[in-house]
Order: C-alpha cells, then sequence, then structure tokens
C-alpha cells in the first residue's frame, strides 16, 4: 500500500509543537514570518523569493540605535523559540533583535532565494545537514571559537566542524517511538524500528516530512547513513507498503494520533512529552538502537555587518544560563543540552540513547533522500 504523503507547505510556524498554537509559536510582535519554502526536490517557489526580497531586511531606526548605543538590529532566521529569545538577548546584551521564523524547507528556502544579498546575520534551527549545506558553499563566517566554546559538552563537541563554521546549542530526538496506549497493549506495541515494518501496524503509523519539518530529514537521513543508500530505500518502501502515513510537520502527526488517524508515530520527542503531560493516553519508547537525533546549531551569515552582535548571539546560545532557560520556559523544552551546567527535564528518560547521522554525509545526500521521497508521492 502506497504512502499517504502530504507533502504540503505550511507557511508562518516553526516545526514543533507550542505552547501557543498547534503549529509551533506565534513569533512576537517583531518576527517576521517566512514564505511558503522549498519543494521535495529543492525548487524554491515565488512566495519563497518575493519574501525574500521584500521581508528581513529590517535596519533598526535611528531613535533604536541611539537607544542601543549605536549597535544595529541583528536578523537571525530560526525555527523554534522565537518568543523566547528576543527579550532574553537584548536584555543581557543590549542589542536589537528581528527575528524571522519558519519551518526548515521556508527557512532554507528564504536563504537560497537571497544569495548574493542575504538579509540574515545568524541561523539557528535543528537542521545540522542543511547548515552543513551552507558552510560547502562557502556561506558560513568560519575561523572564529566562541569563548564560551570549550564548555561543550564531549557529545556536542564532536559536531563542530573544523572550520568552527556552526555550533550546537542541543541535540533532540527527531523520533522516538510513539504508540496510543488505548488501542495497542504494551506487549503489543512496537519496540525497535524495525517492527515499524511489521503488518499487524498496517496504515497505524505516521511520521514527519523530511522534505518540510526540520527535524525529520536528520530523523531519515541516520537510517540512510546506518543501513545504506539501497537498504534504506528498501527500510522506508517496507514502510510504505506497510500503510506509512506522512504528515507536513510533527503537530500533525500529534494532531492524527489524537483523532485516531493513526495508532503509532515516529515523533519528535518535545511534540512526543507534551502529549503525555497534557494527559493524551499514549506511551513512549526509546528503541535500545537509540533514537535518531536532530542537532540544533547556530552560525553566522560570511558578510554579516553585525558580527559582534552576531558572535554575541552565538555565545548566548552557548551560556548554560540561557539553556537552562530554554528547558525550564521554551515550548522545545525536551532536549540533551549541549554544554555542561545544565539540567534537563526532569521526566526526559535519564538513558535516552541519540544516535546522529554524520553532518557531512547527511548533507552530501540531502537532495537525493529527500527527492526520493517526493518521487514516493505519485507511486
Amino acid at each position: 500500500m502506497a504512502a499517504t504523503l502530504l507533502l504540503l507547505s505550511i507557511v508562518s510556524t516553526a516545526c514543533s509543537q507550542s505552547n501557543n498554537d498547534a503549529n509551533g509559536g506565534n513569533a512576537a510582535d517583531t518576527t517576521t514570518n517566512a514564505a511558503s519554502g522549498t519543494n521535495a526536490a529543492g525548487g524554491t517557489n515565488d512566495a519563497a523569493a518575493n519574501g525574500a526580497a521584500n521581508a528581513g531586511n529590517q535596519p533598526a531606526d535611528a531613535a533604536a540605535d541611539a537607544a542601543t548605543g549605536g549597535k544595529g538590529t541583528l536578523t537571525v532566521y530560526l525555527n523554534d523559540f522565537d518568543d523566547i529569545v528576543k527579550p532574553m538577548f537584548e536584555e543581557q546584551t543590549g542589542y536589537k533583535l528581528d527575528i524571522v521564523s519558519g519551518n526548515g524547507a521556508e527557512i532554507m528556502s528564504r536563504i537560497e532565494a537571497e544569495k548574493g544579498n542575504p538579509h540574515w546575520d545568524v541561523v539557528w534551527m535543528d537542521s545540522m545537514p542543511s547548515i552543513n549545506g551552507l558552510d560547502k558553499q562557502g556561506e558560513l563566517l568560519t575561523g572564529w571559537t566562541p569563548a564560551n566554546a570549550s564548555g561543550l559538552t564531549d557529545f556536542s563537541k564532536s559536531f563542530v566542524p573544523a572550520d568552527g563554521a556552526f555550533y550546537p546549542t542541543g541535540t533532540h530526538a527527531a523520533g522516538v517511538i510513539v504508540y496510543n496506549k488505548n488501542e495497542i497493549k504494551a506487549e503489543d506495541a512496537p519496540k525497535t524500528w524495525a517492527d515499524f515494518a511489521n503488518a499487524k501496524y498496517k496504515g497505524q503509523i505516521g511520521m514527519a516530512d523530511p522534505a518540510v519539518a526540520a527535524p525529520a530529514y536528520p530523523f531519515v537521513s541516520w537510517f540512510f547513513q546506518d543501513k545504506g543508500m539501497d537498504a534504506g530505500k528498501d527500510y522506508f518502501s517496507a514502510l510504505m507498503k506497510n500503510g506509512l502515513h506522512v504528515y507536513p510537520k510533527n503537530p500533525n502527526v500529534v494532531e492524527a494520533l489524537k483523532g485516531g488517524e493513526i495508532k503509532v508515530a515516529a515523533l519528535q520527542e518535545s511534540n512526543a512529552y507534551v502529549m503525555k503531560t497534557q494527559g493524551d493516553p499514549i506511551e513512549i519508547v526509546w528503541p535500545e538502537e537509540g533514537a535518531p537525533g536532530s542537532v540544533r546549531v547556530a552560525a553566522i551569515q560570511k558578510d554579516t555587518k553585525n558580527a559582534d552582535a552576531a558572535k554575541a548571539f552565538v555565545e548566548f546560545l552557548l551560556d548554560p544560563k540561557t539553556q537552562q532557560a530554554l528547558i525550564d520556559k521554551g515550548d522545545e523544552s525536551y532536549f540533551e543540552p549541549s554544554v555542561t551546567g545544565v539540567q534537563a527535564k526532569a521526566d526526559r528518560q535519564a538513558n535516552a540513547k541519540l544516535v546522529v547521522a554524520k553532518a557531512d554525509w547527511a548533507a552530501d545526500n540531502e537532495a537525493t533522500i529527500k527527492q526520493w521521497f517526493s518521487d514516493q508521492s505519485v507511486k
């Protein structure tokens, strides 16, 4: 049975469950929402191009510059935490911050459309392969080390490229196994990723679209790297023949679980834990082989005219106090912090195992894998 591939681009939303709405967070008044993003084949639609030409280029006025001692306005493209980082950063540093928010496809489409005339200073997303791709294209500031980079955990240090083009600010499970315990008994629930191909779950499983949701590509890329390209295609083909439902983003997967359209999901961990804390009848399984992780990284645009503010923003993100605040107050609060001295959520599984595809490999194969998923929609 062919997959239900719902390759839709949802405009002006982040990729994860929000405290404000199911589509991942309403930005503050000064936030600009990204236009609709790339299709799975990597093309840029007119909305993205038009939005890139007209939005995001928001210089501070003279009064604002005077109020901040002449400091310019920093423009950050991101897909989560838009409601919390702006007031924290501005209060701590005195720099003004403009945020452009969107899902992973929207942000990357915008950056692509702006090549030659970038409006962004910093990009901060849980899309390490895509950011690594920008590094390969020579779009990022390199050769700089944040003053507090020494505080990175050993796990997170492994993600810093040799040229210092980006720095990790945390890693979350791009997918854990979630099942409706009112529909499936614990002894009958899937325990491994291989179980998703079991015929007893036919038509009952859902996941987010790797061409749209920022963490969904890191999720699928791990399988392709771990198994090999051909075996990776065989694995997901088996899931699709088993009736796999593919939704645009993780909040759509949540709604499908709640509505009974599916009974099992590969669901991003913050969405999963929020469901559980809200009393939804689900259980979370961390597979012994590991949950594919999505690394949130921050990178600076190589020709930024706000280099001091951009570097201050990255150092702000690597500050243990900032990461603790993101965990304590953020809408994407379930993740493994990238620096020492930070406590993860108490109800997050203590021995949670994360496995991450290598950034270079995932970046080199991103277009191929996304195109393959896109092709399945016409079968």
